[in-house]
């Protein structure tokens, strides 16, 4: 049973509310639950929708499970550009074109696929040691270079009027969905913000699955059979998987590295994370090296 500061190990899945930062969400959940807590992928405070929240051992698989696609629905703001490329930024231009919903349409296709991207100047992105939304604060905001981004699909769901566009995309890792919405305006000959975002799922968790944080003190009780703590392993699916002999397994518990029966092994690639499983569980992330297995993060419990 999952009954508070009991060193419950699994993830959490918040339906994190507009205003709160991630790291907000992050105290919250330490407060019901104690001992370690963290998050899987930031959601900026203005966005909403699904917060992966790692508690206990999970903790350990944090890096793993952001490597996750990642799918939003959000409204762009034609015509205005924010410091922030969200709805929070001051104004800093304006533009009287006002897209159409084909002259949309056309464009979608050249942001699907691997796209040099430019992140946003208010950004978590480290510059020599220093957070990049600290320096755009400051009077010399950073131009950060461009890099590749992977954008799995990106559709036109509505227009709801003639200065607004709702979008879904799913991306991978580092993408920035303001960054998307003022390049798609910059593609449209017009100036474009974020004006709302929420975040329909990280990898294999979903919506479907979140709960409400205002919600979760007085759920705390409730079994991890009941589908609101779920294991360690559902955000490693992704993952491949090697099941090992109990001796193997105790092997690899004590930090040793591993040879493992299992012929699986051949077609691991060389470096590969791996999820090594025994008696239906996993017990550790590993990597491949020469044939062996090392352990990369032991699994406690």
């Amino acid at each position: 049973m999952l009954t508070g500061k009991s060193g419950a190990d699994g993830w959490l899945i918040i339906d994190k509310p507009f205003g709160l930062t991630s790291n907000q969400v992050v105290r919250a959940v330490r407060r019901c639950y104690g001992g370690k807590v963290g998050h899987a992928g930031t959601l900026d405070p203005l966005a909403t929708g699904v917060l992966p929240i790692a508690v206990g051992e999970a903790t350990k698989t944090v890096a793993y499970a952001m490597n996750g696609w990642k799918r939003y629905r959000f409204r762009i703001r034609w015509g205005v550009a924010r410091a922030t490329e969200d709805c929070e930024g001051e104004v800093t231009g304006k533009s009287r074109v006002r897209p159409r919903h084909e002259e949309i349409e056309a464009i979608l296709p050249r942001f699907i696929g691997t796209i040099m991207q430019r992140p946003p100047a208010y950004s978590a992105i480290k510059i020599d040691g220093c957070r990049a939304y600290k320096l755009a604060r400051s009077d010399k905001p950073p131009v950060l270079a461009a890099r590749p981004v992977d954008i799995a699909e990106l559709r036109l769901v509505a227009m709801p009027d003639r200065d607004h566009a709702d979008c879904e995309a799913l991306v991978g890792k580092g993408t920035y969905i303001r960054a998307l919405a003022r390049d798609l305006g910059a593609a449209l000959g017009t100036l474009a913000h974020v004006a709302a975002l929420r975040r329909l799922s990280v990898g294999r968790f979903t919506e479907s699955q979140a709960t409400r944080l205002d919600l979760l003190a007085e759920r705390v009780h409730i079994a991890a059979d009941c589908g609101f703590l779920l294991p360690i392993e559902t955000g490693l699916d992704d993952i491949p998987a090697l099941v090992l002999t109990g001796a193997e397994a105790a092997r690899l518990r004590n930090g040793q590295s591993v040879m493992p029966s299992e012929a699986g092994l051949n077609r691991l690639k060389e470096c590969a994370v791996i999820g090594a499983w025994h008696d239906q569980a996993l017990i550790a992330l590993a990597r491949v090296e020469n044939g062996r297995i090392r352990p990369v993060r032991v699994i406690n419990r």
